[in-house]
């Protein structure tokens, strides 16, 4: 059945429009959770390059998001996007079929057929997640509704403190979430203003469904990075070091029991590497000389593995080459645009957008550029 799921997967992927909703980032080619969050930290590093600016950022929080799918309204959307009907009405009997029983010891309840949700584990389901959400976009253009699979954040941009647009957004948000069956948890819902003039104003709080909803000054809930509202990494560094530093000491205990040096390097990869390396061309590039050096200390592992082990500043450089490469080459990717070849005579390099503050260089795709531009 999996390969199965996979099969109609390609087919749903291949039909839909190449404009569907440019700012969810999941299940889609050439996106992930570093787009996400680059896309997400230039719009706000572009906004506040300007005089006069700050933005509030509403990390949302869903109850059971999967779970409150409604398959009568999943259809309607697959339809508006151009699906075969054939097609829509095969997923609606995947989503309510087969008839669902509970028992309990011998006793067995009558069949009942699902209303909402999708199957937990299935291939399908985040796919369908991310087609069912595809209409919540933002009403104004001084906001950014950034989405990856239930993970969503509302970008509010606002300037000489007029509110007015993000607060609708805000309220527009709710509306939507209430019609499309989905429940926000206002409790772990949580917002973070990123303010850096001199002279402040009070923030008023945002209310959702009654509730005030909580401001931080640091908050993991962003695709599990750590970002804080002075946009700097030694929260998320110290996070990643002691991650690192718990699964170091399960690779010497391993070592002491005899494993081989190919094994070990195995491991770090797989349980080491990847935290190491996890979103980092969206946060490496911006860390301070400390936290670079608090990160580097963990190439102990080295010692520990007998192995020669890429260093963390290539990790970074290669995926970013890479990464630039692929949006050149994808004329739908939301940032696209950024990547302005220069004249005939200087081929290979691209145009650097102008920074009216250092801040707005700590960007990933000015950074891009800049390794772009400096290898040829």
């Amino acid at each position: 059945m999996k390969c199965f799921e996979r099969l109609v997967k390609d087919h749903i992927t291949s039909t839909l429009p190449d404009t569907l909703d440019p700012l969810q980032f999941a299940y889609r080619p050439n996106r992930s959770a570093d787009d996400a969050i680059a896309t997400t930290l230039h719009t706000v590093l572009t906004h506040l390059d300007k005089r006069n600016t700050y933005v509030r950022m509403l990390f949302i929080d869903y109850s059971s998001a999967f779970n409150t799918i409604v398959p009568s309204k999943l259809i309607i959307k697959l339809e508006t996007l151009g699906l075969d009907p054939a097609l829509c009405n095969w997923e609606q009997d995947f989503l309510t079929a087969p008839p669902q029983v509970v028992r309990v010891g011998n006793n067995i309840s009558t069949p009942l057929i699902l209303n909402t949700g999708a199957p937990q584990g299935c291939v399908l389901s985040p796919l369908l997640y991310s087609l069912f959400t595809h209409d919540c976009v933002a009403m104004h253009a001084s906001n950014s509704i950034i989405k990856f699979a239930d993970d969503t954040t509302v970008v509010g941009m606002i300037t000489n403190n007029n509110e007015t647009a993000y607060r609708e957004e805000v309220r527009a948000f709710g509306v939507w979430s209430q019609e499309n069956n989905l429940t926000l948890n206002v409790n772990k819902t949580k917002e973070m203003i990123v303010d850096f003039r001199k002279q402040q104003r009070e923030h008023p709080p945002i209310h959702i469904e009654g509730t005030v909803v909580e401001k931080v000054e640091s908050s993991s809930a962003f695709l599990g990075v750590h970002i804080t509202d002075k946009l700097k990494w030694s929260t998320h560094t110290d996070s990643v070091v002691k991650k690192v530093q718990q699964r170091l000491f399960n690779l010497r205990r391993l070592k002491k029991f005899g494993l081989s040096p190919k094994t070990l390097i195995n491991l770090y990869r797989c349980t080491i590497e990847s935290i190491l390396s996890g979103c980092i061309t969206s946060w490496y590039g911006n860390c301070s000389a400390h936290n670079c050096k608090a990160l580097q200390r963990v190439r102990s592992a080295q010692r520990i593995t007998g192995g020669k082990l890429p260093a963390l500043q290539g990790t970074y450089t290669t995926r970013c080459h890479r990464k630039a490469k692929n949006i050149i080459n994808d004329n739908n990717y939301p940032s696209h645009c950024l990547f302005t070849p220069l004249s005939s005579r200087r081929r290979g390099q691209y145009r650097c957008i102008k920074a009216g503050t250092e801040r707005l260089k700590n960007s990933f795709y000015l950074k891009a550029i800049g390794l772009l531009n400096s290898s040829h």
